[in-house]
């Protein structure tokens, strides 16, 4: 099976995206000691919640929500739904990048230096998101189209038009309940 990984950029993203396992109902943000698993994986330890970890909890998974709405609107070519675009805009309101400049010249986005928390954190997704909007990498990042499944990976095909996390699990069941479906109406 190919590399579904995402680049440096919206690994975050896609990580936080696939925190909600769809098909089995597992969440693993909102289980216990879930989002400071989230946060140590990725080695941002140091963002933990000090109070309030049920209501930062809610916020990430409010936050992955809008992001699968972005990245199925990603794989059917459509816009994003209002109210995802709503939902998006008033939690990234709370995140301000500024822009950085290195002695050497180069440039990029960065939490503002008040932020901490979940805030940060949500920076941190905002900034790897412009980065990829920037190189033209984010639009590749997708949803798979299966109901089951929407499970979060970064299309790697030269053409950018995969629709499944994998061919061989969701595409198959997909062009399998096709092939079905023509033959029921061919039947009758």
């Amino acid at each position: 099976m190919a590399d579904r990984t995402a680049p440096t950029s919206l690994l975050l993203v896609q990580d936080l995206v696939n925190t909600l396992d769809i098909e089995t109902g597992a969440d693993t943000l909102t289980a216990d000691g879930g989002l400071g698993a989230f946060l140590d994986d990725h080695g941002l330890s140091a963002l933990a919640p000090r109070r309030g970890e049920p209501a930062a909890v809610r916020g990430l998974a409010e936050l992955r929500e809008a992001l699968r709405a972005v990245c199925l609107a990603h794989t059917a070519g459509t816009e994003l739904p209002e109210a995802a675009a709503r939902t998006l805009d008033r939690l990234l309101s709370r995140a301000p990048l500024v822009l950085a400049v290195a002695p050497d010249g180069a440039t990029a986005l960065r939490p503002a230096a008040s932020l901490h928390g979940t805030d940060r954190l949500t920076a941190l997704i905002a900034a790897g998101i412009a980065t990829a909007a920037a190189d033209g990498t984010w639009t590749r990042l997708k949803a798979c189209e299966a109901h089951d499944c929407r499970w979060a990976f970064y299309d790697k095909s030269p053409a950018g038009r995969s629709r499944w996390c994998t061919m061989a699990v969701c595409g198959s069941r997909a062009k399998m309940r096709t092939y079905r479906a023509r033959r029921a109406e061919s039947d009758q």
